[in-house]
């Protein structure tokens, strides 16, 4: 460009900023991608993480692990296990015996929904998908309960039958909702930790009177 010829820069004029460029090692997270890594590894990390909340139900202890890493793969899979082996028979008969499919479906997770709703009014502190999560894997106990009490009828459905049902369902409802609790408990309010807990009380005990009255045909 004509005239910058002779525009001279002093040399006192300091330059502000760093052009260097830092060397460092470089953290292997910091490149981690899910859209790097096989297909086959995504499925297993997940399923790993899956097992690992429910080793989490199964030993119920104050614990962030299923606040922190939230799924509803495991919710969903005990839902539809619990809601086939409570279907009793056809879908087409009238007299199954048990609630359709579509029924028990719809009513866990609209409980657990209302459930999560009703935490959240009450001034909970964890997300509504975290809550979701924590009550539906907290079903896995009323889900052995139910595997358990299909073993029991294929006996007979005597007296002793409905005790030993009546045993095995009161103890699952009592894991669940003493699971449940452990995790939801440091969430909520301390004086409204009976309002939160009561509707989980109701919660437990449909699904494990539908689980006791169930009578295959």
């Amino acid at each position: 460009f004509p005239g910058l010829a002779d525009v001279s820069i002093s040399q006192d004029i300091p330059v502000e900023g760093e052009i260097t460029v830092p060397v460092g090692s470089h953290s292997a997270d910091e490149d981690y991608s899910t859209l790097d890594e096989p297909v086959k590894d995504t499925i297993m990390r997940d399923l790993k993480a899956v097992g690992k909340k429910f080793v989490h139900v199964m030993y119920p202890r104050k614990s962030s692990a299923l606040l922190r890493d939230w799924d509803l793969w495991g919710p969903l899979v005990l839902c539809v296990s619990l809601a086939l082996m409570l279907q009793g028979g056809s879908a087409d008969s009238k007299d199954d015996g048990g609630p359709q499919f579509a029924e028990v479906f719809v009513i866990i997770w609209f409980g657990a929904v209302v459930i999560t709703l009703n935490s959240k009014l009450l001034g909970g502190t964890i997300s509504f998908f975290q809550s979701l999560c924590v009550l539906g894997y907290c079903v896995m106990p009323l889900t052995v309960a139910m595997l358990v009490c299909r073993l029991v009828l294929l006996a007979g459905a005597g007296t002793v039958s409905f005790i030993i049902r009546l045993i095995v369902v009161g103890a699952m409802f009592a894991w669940s909702t003493l699971a449940s609790t452990a995790f939801l408990a440091d969430s909520q309010p301390p004086n409204r930790k009976a309002l939160v807990v009561y509707p989980i009380f109701l919660f437990y005990f449909v699904i494990s009177w539908m689980i006791l009255t169930f009578t295959p045909q």
